[in-house]
């Protein structure tokens, strides 16, 4: 892991980034920043309303530059957006500037969790079932990339597995300092 202090949590959506995000960030005691929130706030919208005006490469290209400044912020921890893997230099960008957590759920959990969420524009299909399946299978191997730890985020208890994660990255931080 690298030694960098900020922490960008990545996954699929329905994961636990803003959940886990939010508890890692109060643990550690650093400010949590969340990419689609402060998409939503500077748009002054939701992303289903971005994602029905600008399409979704209106929302990505808006997601990235979000992505390029909050990174750069010392000592966060950053919830990205689902898809914001797709970008190459996103990509990049968090595995240059801090320690890559992805958190990982199966298809199967993460339906049963937003399968019949209408606030997730790439669900909004006759089998979103069948969509998140889809998005798994392409997402999952570039969360891998750029991931200096994988978290299995099944049915644990949440603040056990925040415990067990700001742990394992401060012990990484003292080894690598």
């Amino acid at each position: 892991m690298k030694s960098a202090r900020s922490v960008f949590l990545v996954g699929m959506m329905g994961s636990g980034k803003t959940t886990v995000g939010r508890l890692l960030a109060r643990r550690l005691k650093r400010s949590f920043l969340d990419s689609d929130h402060e998409v939503e706030t500077r748009c002054g919208v939701s992303i289903s309303v971005i994602f029905d005006i600008e399409g979704e490469a209106g929302f990505r290209a808006r997601e990235s530059q979000a992505i390029d400044e909050l990174s750069l912020t010392p000592g966060v921890v950053l919830a990205t957006g689902g898809g914001a893997v797709l970008d190459p230099q996103n990509r990049r960008r968090l595995a240059e500037r801090g320690t890559v957590v992805y958190l990982h759920a199966s298809p199967e959990d993460l339906f049963l969790r937003i399968g019949h969420d209408r606030n997730r524009p790439l669900l909004a299909t006759p089998e979103p079932g069948l969509k998140l399946a889809q998005l798994y299978a392409q997402r999952d191997p570039l969360y891998r990339e750029i991931a200096d730890c994988i978290v299995e985020t099944g049915r644990q208890s949440v603040n056990l597995m925040v415990r067990q994660l700001a742990a394992s990255l401060e012990t990484a931080w003292k080894q690598s300092a």
